[in-house]
């Protein structure tokens, strides 16, 4: 599972005209999921998302985390994340889980990140969305659970 998450002043998502989701200080999570992704991946990057300590404290520097600021969570359904363009110019998306399985793993990664008691907002799964941000920073990271597998390189 992948998720590109930016610390943001504001965040909204609009289908169709309307605004679907919505917060203020928080997280914009975009979030893959692929072929391989299972609820342990989901509860990983929950957590991992929930803990980030992104926001600074009275001193300037980034240690405090989104319940210690009072940060909501948007959460939007990205597939691209799996866009593979190693070859040619045009994203193959094999590695992205099926509608089906992406879907009922979204919403459990939105589940368990309201579980820990964060107000989260999302997208519309499979919808053409508009999203609107002002990445506060910037700050800007990229989390795959995948890679909580791998060892650190020096």
């Amino acid at each position: 599972m992948r998720a590109v998450v930016q610390r943001v002043a504001q965040a909204s998502v609009e289908v169709d005209g309307q605004t679907v989701g919505q917060i203020g200080r928080g997280l914009l999570v975009l979030l893959g999921v692929g072929q391989r992704d299972t609820l342990e991946d989901a509860a990983y990057l929950a957590r991992k998302i929930a803990g980030l300590r992104v926001f600074a404290d009275a001193e300037g520097k980034m240690n405090l985390a989104l319940a210690d600021v009072g940060g909501g969570v948007l959460v939007v359904s990205q597939f691209t994340l799996y866009g593979d363009t190693r070859k040619g110019n045009r994203p193959s998306f094999v590695e992205a889980a099926p509608p089906a399985v992406g879907r009922r793993l979204y919403e459990q990664f939105c589940d368990l990140l309201a579980g820990q008691g964060l107000p989260v907002e999302t997208g519309v799964f499979q919808a053409h969305m508009q999203v609107h941000l002002i990445n506060d920073g910037p700050v800007t990271l990229w989390l795959d659970s995948a890679e909580r597998l791998s060892p650190r390189r020096p």
